[in-house]
């Protein structure tokens, strides 16, 4: 298997490094579809803003203030208009899994829109400003959905007080799953939401007995920055791999400084959170809960999960898919978001 994955891998890398980001004509194309559904200030903005905008991402979600919104106030900056566009594809039925507290990318760098939705509410809120439920455009690659105001940068998001009796837990069990169609569907939403590569290790996983596992996905950009040597490439996808589900609520339960074992021998998941935001290794969860069955769940990150010194030796000569017979479980203990 490890023969096969190295292969297939390699043509997939090279596929996606050839791959170029929204073409300069579609941007276009979407100021021409903001104007015909009357939001003409964000659409001359965005024809003069085309070009600073073109990236290395097939896909664009364009989150558009009303024309009221601009005569309240006045021509943004570019760093603004930047913050309203997100470099992953966000079709309605993706931004309503996203729980209370997920970020989403923006083209700023270093800032991120924060979903405000209360639980119990079927509308999108975004720092705490309101989403239209039906898109102005969608095809697939580019996502336009109307707003009432402008996003603030400079929003704060306060995260709810939780408790909980729960003591999550991580470890390799013996119940195994025997579908292929829960991994054939995390591919699609993966390639879907721009995160190819992996897509592309999960989809080579052709056992079909496996233990339920939880993937933290980073963007293809981030995969193709951070692989170095080709023997990397199963060691790299076994460390975001841990071997139990882990929904969003799962993870925030963690307590600060907790350890997830994951299926690279020596490496583990260290659970950090730094002002109320999550971090997983350094990287941050940008897409919760992207896919979630019986038997598999899928988080999209911004990154790769960094390797500490500690554990690079081991983790090198580490690439096998597969739990030892004597690992113990390991526990953790609740903690407050």
């Amino acid at each position: 298997m490890a023969s096969s994955l190295q292969f297939l891998l390699l043509f997939s890398l090279s596929f996606f490094c050839l791959s170029s980001g929204v073409p300069y004509e579609a941007i276009l194309d979407a100021a021409d579809i903001l104007f015909d559904s009357g939001f003409i200030s964000m659409a001359l903005t965005m024809e003069v803003a085309a070009k600073t905008l073109l990236l290395q991402s097939p896909s664009l979600t364009i989150f558009a203030p009303s024309d009221s919104a601009f005569g309240k106030s006045g021509q943004p900056s570019l760093d603004l208009i930047r913050f309203h566009v997100s470099p992953m594809p966000l079709p309605m039925q993706s931004l309503r899994l996203l729980p209370s507290g997920a970020k989403i990318p923006t083209l700023l760098d270093k800032n991120s829109l924060v979903v405000t939705t209360p639980p119990s509410d079927r509308r999108i809120s975004l720092n705490n400003v309101r989403v239209n439920i039906s898109p102005i455009y969608d095809d697939g690659f580019i996502v336009i959905y109307g707003i009432d105001k402008f996003f603030d940068p400079n929003f704060k998001y306060t995260a709810p007080n939780r408790s909980s009796d729960r003591n999550p837990t991580c470890s390799v069990t013996n119940e195994t799953v025997s579908s292929r169609n829960s991994l054939k569907e995390a591919v699609k939403a993966l390639n879907a939401g721009g995160y190819s590569v992996m897509a592309s290790f999960l989809g080579m996983q052709i056992s079909t007995d496996e233990t339920p596992m939880t993937l933290f996905a980073p963007p293809d950009n981030a995969v193709v920055n951070h692989l170095g040597n080709f023997s990397e490439y199963p060691s790299f996808f076994l460390r975001h791999v841990v071997p139990c589900k882990l929904l969003w609520n799962d993870l925030v339960d963690f307590r600060d400084g907790s350890e997830i074992p994951t299926y690279l021998d020596g490496f583990s998941v260290n659970v950090t959170k730094t002002s109320g935001v999550l971090e997983l290794n350094g990287a941050q969860i940008f897409f919760p809960n992207m896919f979630s069955n019986d038997e598999l769940v899928v988080h999209g990150v911004n990154d790769v999960l960094a390797m500490r010194e500690e554990t690079q030796e081991v983790a090198e000569s580490s690439s096998k898919f597969e739990a030892k017979p004597g690992d113990e479980e390991t526990s953790f203990d609740p903690g407050e978001f």
